[in-house]
């Protein structure tokens, strides 16, 4: 019986464990994969990394570090003593020059000497991750082989997780859309349909969210034959939680309004609310009007807010009797309510901070300029007026006035 070489046994050998390792590899990365496609957490996916290349692979040491935003975090490691995790991440610097997998012996930096290979991930020409591999001791036929396993192996995982981050980003972003959707459509239901033009009382109304959604609220209620209550608010903030906030607080006026005519208790019951709400952690500036037009007698709260300019027989009254911001305190210190007599022609200008402050782009307005444009523009209809004057605003500072609400309520009464 013949018998072969040493030399062809020994190839034959070398195959086998050649193909065995392969097929170890295919098996490691379907495990990868089977687990990526569960949706599995990203802890699981390193704890199978970290068996993968310290079993099966027989590497010692490794540090695994993912980029997040300008930094890099060590996600992975095992073997040898770590490092402090500063350090790592100053070291990162270094092989930012280092586009393909790199020897690290007699490397000039202490802590990279400690390591013989330097893997880096890229995707899309962007550099995600990279890991620094030690006490890796393999054949030189085999080495080429498994360090280009090692980075097939990081770049599933990592461009994995990328992608799962951007999908939930996009998710977010489609549910933030949605709510905004929701929010808007809820802030139009707030938003007055019709005021009226005729009778004892003429109202127009301006309104320009700053966002698709704003903190600003207004109100006009007819609350009896004889009597209308409105009101502007501007809540701290914006977007979503203001305008949700400004629904809650309409609700609650309009519930309590019905029943209760003393604007004290009024006030005192939506700071009550708004401070049950909001833990304290927000507030809303507010003006609140109660006009009868039988005795022309108006009376009001200002809590906190512009005070409106009432112009009356040609002379010029800011509204400011009243109270702090509701919302900031569990109990308001006085609530003062403050009268008035209307004669035909009396002019009430309720307005928003927006109109008068637009700090991005440096334009403040002084209570003499704003009565300045409501003298000025005074003999034009409500609708009118209230553009004029945001117009005469804007085109004297040259600005565009949009980096908040802005909410304009103007009542002449007849």
């Amino acid at each position: 019986m013949a018998h072969l070489p040493t030399s062809v046994i020994n190839d034959e050998s070398e195959l086998i464990q050649l193909l065995l390792k392969r097929q170890a590899e295919l098996n490691s990365l379907l495990e990868i994969t089977q687990a990526i496609n569960k949706n599995s957490s990203s802890n699981v996916l390193f704890e199978m990394l970290e068996v993968i290349l310290n079993v099966h692979l027989k590497i010692g040491k490794v540090r695994l570090l993912i980029r997040e935003g300008e930094h890099f975090y060590c996600a992975a490691r095992f073997g040898g003593d770590f490092e402090n995790a500063k350090t790592l991440q100053q070291t990162c610097q270094a092989l930012s020059d280092f586009k393909n997998i790199t020897a690290l012996r007699n490397n000039a930096d202490a802590l990279l000497n400690k390591y013989e290979y330097f893997v880096p991930v890229f995707h899309k020409d962007e550099f995600l991750a990279f890991v620094l591999i030690g006490d890796f001791d393999i054949g030189h036929e085999l080495l080429g082989n498994d360090l280009n396993f090692v980075e097939t192996l990081i770049n599933v995982i990592v461009v994995a997780l990328e992608n799962k981050k951007l999908f939930k980003e996009r998710v977010d972003r489609e549910r933030l859309q949605r709510d905004m959707e929701l929010a808007v459509e809820v802030q139009g239901m707030l938003i007055p349909r019709s005021l009226p033009k005729t009778g004892s009382v003429e109202v127009g109304a301006t309104y320009l969210p700053n966002q698709n959604i704003g903190g600003d609220y207004f109100d006009f209620i007819k609350l009896g034959p004889e009597e209308f209550l409105w009101c502007i608010a501007d809540a701290s903030g914006k977007g979503v939680s203001a305008a949700l906030l400004m629904a809650n607080l309409q609700a609650s006026l309009r519930a309590w309004s019905s029943v209760e005519s003393d604007l004290v208790k009024v006030t005192e019951r939506l700071n009550e609310i708004v401070v049950s709400n909001t833990n304290g952690e927000r507030f809303i500036t507010l003006f609140l009007g109660l006009y009868n037009e039988k005795t022309r007698e108006l009376r009001y709260v200002n809590a906190g807010h512009n005070p409106p300019i009432l112009m009356k027989d040609g002379k010029i009254k800011f509204l400011k009797d009243g109270t702090t911001i509701i919302g900031a305190f569990d109990k308001l210190p006085s609530v003062r309510v403050g009268t008035e007599i209307l004669s035909p022609g009396s002019l009430i200008f309720n307005y928003t901070d927006g109109l008068v402050e637009s700090a991005n782009e440096d334009v403040y307005i002084t209570d003499e300029e704003l009565v300045d444009h409501l003298v000025n523009n005074s003999n034009l209809s409500v609708d009118d007026l209230n553009e004029a004057i945001l117009r005469n605003i804007q085109l004297t500072n040259n600005a565009r006035m949009n980096s908040d609400d802005i909410t304009i309520l103007s009542i002449r009464i007849l």
